[in-house]
């Protein structure tokens, strides 16, 4: 599985955990509500998301509304892992879809940037058994921030820590030229797009940094061949 690519994740992972808990709890959430949706809905940023609107009471439309936009990526993370599972049951690619986490993506496709036969078993495989792990290091942390979170004050302000420690996950993957563009576009929207209702900017974020990433490969392999057909 790669120890020393994933180890620091696993700790990114237990942090985020641990302040998604603590989150959910100061927001007014009960215990028991908190560790239900952390099983049932498996989604730090979607966690975050509707603890708010519930300790609000907001209609109920609403809250599925935003759930949706937050977890819109998923679409695009499932698109991108059907060819390595297209050959499995729907129930096996639903419990697929269950562990599907940003983590694990791009643990998984860090790992296996190309298809190739005969490998199908080694790709479910794998990504069952990393993505089970990290279920297991995101549970117990969440968990634990839930049961101490109500000794820990609201005025810490514990979710910049989650944002430092998804930074942490995501910039040591930047190696590329279009990852760069990427996570420099989506930054930028989302910036822009923070005072949209419903969470809509991160919707936005993900659109751009999708199609910004898109473009500077398509353009970045014409440069190439330019400068080879050049160099000829």
């Amino acid at each position: 599985m790669g120890g020393r690519h994933i180890a620091p994740n696993l700790f990114a992972l237990s942090v985020w955990g641990f302040v998604t808990g603590v989150a959910m709890v100061n927001y007014g959430l009960a215990a028991w509500q908190a560790v239900l949706i952390s099983f049932l809905v498996y989604a730090g940023s979607l966690q975050l998301t509707v603890a708010p609107l519930m300790a609000l009471n907001a209609p109920l439309w609403v809250v599925f509304f935003a759930a949706m936009i937050v977890n819109l990526r998923f679409i695009i993370f499932g698109a991108s892992l059907y060819p390595y599972f297209r050959h499995f049951s729907v129930l096996r690619r639903m419990v697929a879809g269950y562990f599907l986490t940003d983590v694990g993506f791009v643990l998984f496709m860090n790992r296996f940037r190309a298809q190739r036969p005969g490998r199908i078993g080694m790709y479910y495989g794998y990504y069952m058994s990393a993505s089970v792990l990290l279920w297991l290091v995101w549970q117990v942390s969440t968990v634990l921030g839930i049961y101490v979170g109500s000794y820990i004050p609201g005025s810490w302000s514990l979710e910049y820590a989650g944002v430092f420690t998804l930074l942490a996950i995501v910039i040591p993957m930047v190696r590329t030229h279009p990852m760069l563009v990427t996570v420099v576009a989506a930054g930028a929207a989302s910036w822009v797009g923070q005072q949209l209702p419903f969470r809509l900017g991160l919707f936005m974020a993900i659109v751009v940094g999708v199609v910004a990433g898109v473009l500077a490969e398509k353009y970045g392999k014409q440069g190439r061949k330019t400068k080879k057909g050049g160099a000829k």
